[in-house]
């Protein structure tokens, strides 16, 4: 990378721009402020001093000279009494009494033509011979004028002490903030590597190293958002080599069994009654890998976002008799006892066939962990604007240690019969999230309850599908 194009070197080089701003406004200021303002205290010194010289001019002419000799000692300063001579087209002044009479030869300034001309007092900065003069003319009645002028040498070499002096300060302040500020900024910038790298090893999937820097600025901020994705994506990265894993082992096995089946099959001399059983064992376990398939699918669809549910009016009352009419063989197989506990009518707001799946995912775990005899109950209630669908059996229970985790994919606590692949629970949970419910569990020992929660439909008002649709079209973000 171009040195120049670090950050660091941008950041020092707006510094010292910043900072050479700052010098240029002050110097524009301060520079010619300060020699305006010494110029003016001069200038009304200057006409103060005229004042009293005027009152106190001898009325005779001869003796003008002495009196400005005088005059001029105390004051330190030039006096000149002009005969103001007039012209149609002009003024004319001539030298009748000069306390400097070796400097009468640089003549009138423009300041005492111009009080001449007027009639009335004048003062400022004049220039003669190269040389910067202030000056103050005071007319005495209309055919003599009083010049007083005086060198600003001392007042411009303040100027100047006090211009070389911030011009000093000046570069050594830019100096400073150049240095200082690509100090300052080459450890910022080091922070912000520091960050690059991180994002580079977290980018590659190396998730072990944590993201780390102790300011508490928006780096630091910053530095701590990237610990937070760093540790998400480690979780994410141990889910999905744990999801792999399990995946491949739900896979594997029901194909080693069915590849044995199919080696006795084809090898072995079997009686009908055997060869019937085979073909039954097959048959669960090409059932097993459908539905693993068909959950794997499902899954697939929730985490790429491209599972949609519709917001309809869902008639749980229905469904809740329709899960025990599909199930009601499957219990008794069992030996289990399943029944509905309906009570009137009672709508939700949701995605039909995804609520069934749901349902049907609840009352299968149900029967797979719990023994012969047990009751099993699916109940319809309604709570404030929640419609409740529920699944209720009177087993075992579920260990409090377990019972955080039995959403979790590929989780299974094992039961009576073989519980299945453990994505069930993590589906249905997923599917209620989508269609804006929650499942909630309730287990105590004799009693588990899993719990799938719904925004109730109010019959208050019309209902209308496609409004349904518009408003409650949900999908995986």
């Amino acid at each position: 990378m171009n040195p120049l194009r670090s950050v660091g070197a941008r950041l020092a080089l707006t510094l010292f721009f910043v900072v050479l701003g700052a010098f240029g406004i002050v110097y524009l200021v301060v520079v010619p402020s300060l020699e305006r303002r010494l110029i003016n205290a001069k200038v009304s010194q200057l006409d103060k001093e005229a004042r009293r010289v005027v009152r106190g001019l001898p009325k005779d002419r001869p003796a003008w000279q002495v009196h400005l000799d005088d005059e001029a000692r105390l004051v330190n300063a030039r006096l000149i009494l002009y005969d103001v001579q007039r012209s149609p087209r002009r003024v004319h002044l001539r030298n009748v009494a000069d306390s400097q009479a070796a400097a009468s030869g640089l003549g009138p300034s423009s300041l005492a033509r111009r009080a001449a001309t007027t009639y009335s007092a004048q003062g400022g900065s004049v220039t003669q011979g190269g040389v910067q003069f202030a000056q103050v003319a005071h007319p005495l009645g209309p055919d003599v004028l009083l010049v007083v002028s005086s060198s600003l040498r001392d007042q411009l070499g303040t100027v100047a002490l006090v211009e070389r002096r911030l011009v000093l300060s000046g570069l050594l302040a830019l100096f400073t903030a150049l240095a200082g500020g690509y100090l300052a900024a080459w450890a910022f910038a080091r922070r912000i590597r520091r960050l690059e790298r991180a994002a580079e090893r977290i980018a590659g999937g190396r998730f072990d190293e944590p993201v780390e820097d102790k300011g508490a600025d928006e780096v630091g901020e910053l530095a701590s958002a990237f610990e937070r994705m760093r540790a998400r994506l480690a979780q994410l990265d141990h889910a999905r080599r744990e999801f792999i894993a399990n995946a491949s082992h739900e896979l594997r096995t029901p194909l080693f069994a069915l590849s044995g089946f199919v080696e006795l099959l084809r090898e072995e001399e079997l009686d009908e009654g055997t060869r019937r059983d085979f073909l039954d064992t097959m048959h669960g376990q090409v059932t097993r890998l459908t539905r693993l398939a068909t959950d794997l699918l499902d899954l697939s669809r929730l985490d790429a976002g491209r599972l949609t549910v519709e917001r309809t009016r869902v008639e749980l009352s229905d469904l809740a008799r329709t899960l025990v009419g599909e199930f009601t063989a499957l219990a008794q197989a069992q030996e289990r006892v399943l029944e509905a506990s309906v009570d009137g009518s009672v709508c939700a707001l949701g995605d039909e066939q995804r609520v069934l799946q749901i349902g049907r995912i609840l009352v299968e775990n149900a029967l797979h962990h719990t023994t012969p005899g047990t009751s099993i109950r699916v109940t319809v209630e309604e709570l404030e604007d929640r419609a409740l669908l529920a699944v209720e059996d009177e087993g075992p229970g579920i260990a409090p240690d377990r019972a955080p985790h039995v959403f979790d994919r590929f989780y299974r606590i094992e039961g009576n019969v073989a519980s299945g692949s453990g994505l069930g629970l993590a589906i249905a949970r997923e599917l209620a999230e989508l269609m804006q419910g929650t499942i909630v569990l309730q287990s105590a020992p004799g009693r588990t309850r899993f719990t799938l929660r719904l925004p109730r439909d109010h019959e208050d008002g019309p209902f209308s599908r496609e409004n349904a649709r518009q408003d409650g079209m949900a999908t995986v973000s």
